[in-house]
C-alpha cells in the first residue's frame, strides 16, 4: 500500500487541477513503478485525455515546444511532464516514432511502453491500471517487455540497453522471452546515435550493479556494439600471478569500484584498465607477458571514449588513470625523489583515482586486500612530499627570471634551463630558493647549447625512474601487486 504522503504535494495538484477541470489524470512510468518499489522517484510524470493546448489553458506556468505531447508544468518541487495519452505509428530510425497519434484511454496509452513495470498507471485517489502484470513483475523481480518484444525493439532500438540497464540498477532478472528478443534484435544498436549509447552506459556504470549489467551486454549480443574491445578478453588467460580471464578481472575491477561507490571516471578507467592486454600478450601459460599494454591500453581507451562522445576531460583523465595504473613500487627500492618525480608523472590531483583503480585492479584478480603493505607506505611516501615542488610552476623562478639573468629571448633554451631546475629541485626540494635557483639559472647560462641539451635530455628522462620496471629489470619480475 503505497503512503499518501509518498507523493509530493505539487504533484498532487497538479493531478487535482486535470481532475478539476474534466480531464483524467494519471501517474505514469518509472515514477510509479519507484512508488510501488519503495523508492523514490526522481522525476514525475502525468499521462492525461486533455490535449497539449487544453493542458495549457489550465496550467499558465508551462512550456510545449515538441511535437510529442509532452508538456512542461512548472510547480513548487520542480517540472512536471504532462503528456497526452498517445499511440504511436512505425519507428524508421528505430528511435521516434515517425508521426504521433494521440489516443482516447490510458490503456492504449500503457500499451505503447517499453517494459510492464513501466506500465502501470496511478491515480492520485489510489486508482490502479495495470492490464499487462506490471505489479506483479514487480514483485517477482522481473523485466518483461510489454506485448511482444521484438515489435518493441523495433520501435526504439534504445530499449535494449534500457533493459539491461533497468535489471542491473533494480537487480531484476529479464525474462526469457525478452532475452530472446534482445539477442535478435541486437544489431538495431548500430541505428543508435552514439551519445544515446553513452547515455545508457553511464547510467548502468553507475549502478551498484554495473558487473552485472556489463556481463549481460556480453550475454545478450549488445557489448559488440557498446564497448567491442572489450570482447578481445573473453577467454583470453593470463599469467601467473592472474586466476581470472583478461575479461572476466576487467569485470571483477568494475565490480570493486561499484560496489565502492566511486566516480564514473574510476569505474570507466577499473573497467578498461587492461583493455590492452589481448593486443599485446606474448606466450601462453605462466610466463606469458603483457609488455606495454597500458600504453596500448591508454591508447584504446582514448580512442573508446572518444568515439562514444565522452566529454573530453573524462577521456583525458580515464585514459592517463588506465596509463599509469601498473605503476611500480616497492618499499626500500623507490626514493622520496622517486616519488615526487611519480607525482609530476601523473599529476597530484590525479593520485587518489589512480589509488582506487589500483584497489580495483587487486581485489579484481583475486586477491584478498586492496590496500597492501607497499600501497599504505606508497601513500604515506606522498603524505610525506605532497607539499613539495613537483611542476615548474611551484619553483621559485619561471622562464621570466631566466630571460632576465641571461638575457636570452623567448625560445627552446629557456624551457631546458627549467627543465634542469625542476628536476634538481625534485632531488632535493631545499634547492627550490629565489637565490639558489638564479645562482644555477647563471651556472646553466655558461654551459655550451649541446651540452644544456644533453642536461636537459638526461634531466627529463629522470622523471621515469618510477616507473623504471615498466620496460626493465622489474619488469621481468612479474609485478607483484
Amino acid at each position: 500500500m503505497l503512503e499518501k504522503n509518498s507523493i509530493p504535494e505539487g504533484v498532487r495538484k497538479t493531478a487535482g487541477d486535470l481532475d478539476r477541470a474534466g480531464f483524467e489524470a494519471y501517474l505514469v512510468g518509472g515514477c510509479v513503478r519507484d512508488l510501488f518499489l519503495g523508492r523514490e522517484p526522481k522525476d514525475w510524470d502525468i499521462a492525461t485525455n486533455a490535449k497539449p493546448e487544453e493542458i495549457q489553458k489550465i496550467f499558465s506556468e508551462s512550456v510545449y515546444e515538441n511535437e510529442f505531447g509532452t508538456v512542461a508544468v512548472k510547480t513548487k518541487p520542480g517540472i512536471i511532464e504532462v503528456t497526452t495519452y498517445r499511440q504511436e505509428g512505425k519507428y524508421t530510425d528505430k528511435r521516434h516514432p515517425d508521426e504521433i497519434k494521440f489516443a482516447k484511454t490510458i490503456e492504449e496509452d500503457l500499451a505503447r511502453r517499453d517494459f510492464t513495470i513501466n506500465a502501470v498507471a496511478l491515480k492520485i485517489d489510489g486508482e490502479i491500471v495495470d492490464i499487462f502484470g506490471g505489479r506483479a513483475d514487480l514483485k517477482n523481480k522481473i523485466l518483461r517487455a510489454v506485448g511482444q518484444p521484438e515489435k518493441r525493439f523495433n520501435e526504439d532500438a534504445l530499449r535494449l540497453l534500457r533493459a539491461v540497464r533497468l535489471a542491473a540498477e533494480l537487480d531484476f532478472a529479464i525474462d526469457s522471452e525478452t532475452a530472446t528478443g534482445i539477442r535478435k534484435n541486437a544489431a538495431l544498436l548500430g541505428m543508435i546515435a552514439q551519445e544515446r549509447i553513452r547515455d545508457e552506459l553511464v547510467k548502468l556504470t553507475m549502478t551498484e550493479g554495473a558487473a552485472q549489467g556489463l556481463r549481460q551486454l556480453a550475454d545478450l549480443g549488445l557489448l559488440k556494439y557498446v564497448i567491442p574491445e572489450l570482447l578481445e578478453g573473453v577467454d583470453i588467460s593470463q599469467n601467473k600471478h592472474h586466476i581470472y580471464t583478461v575479461f572476466d578481472h576487467n569485470i571483477r575491477a568494475l565490480d570493486y569500484a561499484a560496489k565502492n561507490n566511486y566516480s564514473l571516471e574510476v569505474r570507466l578507467a577499473a573497467l578498461l584498465h587492461d583493455v590492452g592486454k589481448p593486443r599485446t600478450k606474448r606466450g601462453e601459460g605462466p610466463d606469458s607477458t603483457f609488455y606495454n599494454h597500458e600504453v596500448v591500453g591508454a591508447q584504446m581507451t582514448a580512442k573508446i571514449l572518444d568515439r562514444l562522445h565522452f566529454s573530453k576531460k573524462i577521456v583525458e583523465h580515464v585514459a592517463q588513470l588506465v596509463r599509469f595504473h601498473l605503476f611500480y613500487y616497492n618499499v626500500g627500492e623507490v626514493t622520496a625523489a622517486g616519488v615526487r618525480r611519480f607525482l609530476r608523472r601523473v599529476g597530484p590531483e590525479n593520485v587518489d583515482d589512480l589509488i582506487k583503480v589500483r584497489e580495483a585492479d587487486r581485489i579484481g584478480s583475486g586477491v584478498p586486500k586492496a590496500v597492501p603493505y607497499k600501497l599504505r607506505h606508497l601513500l604515506f611516501m606522498i603524505e610525506k612530499v605532497k607539499l613539495d615542488p613537483v611542476d615548474t610552476r611551484m619553483l621559485k623562478v619561471d622562464g621570466n627570471d631566466v630571460m632576465r639573468l641571461t638575457a636570452l629571448g623567448p625560445g627552446p633554451k629557456i624551457g631546458e634551463i627549467m627543465a634542469v631546475l625542476l628536476e634538481e629541485v625534485l632531488d632535493n626540494p631545499k634547492r627550490n630558493t629565489k637565490e639558489d635557483l638564479e645562482k644555477r639559472i647563471s651556472e646553466l647560462h655558461q654551459l655550451s647549447e649541446s651540452e644544456l641539451k644533453q642536461s636537459a635530455v638526461a634531466a627529463r628522462e629522470k622523471k621515469y625512474e618510477f616507473e623504471a620496471g615498466l620496460e626493465g629489470e622489474i619488469k621481468k619480475k612479474f609485478y607483484v601487486k
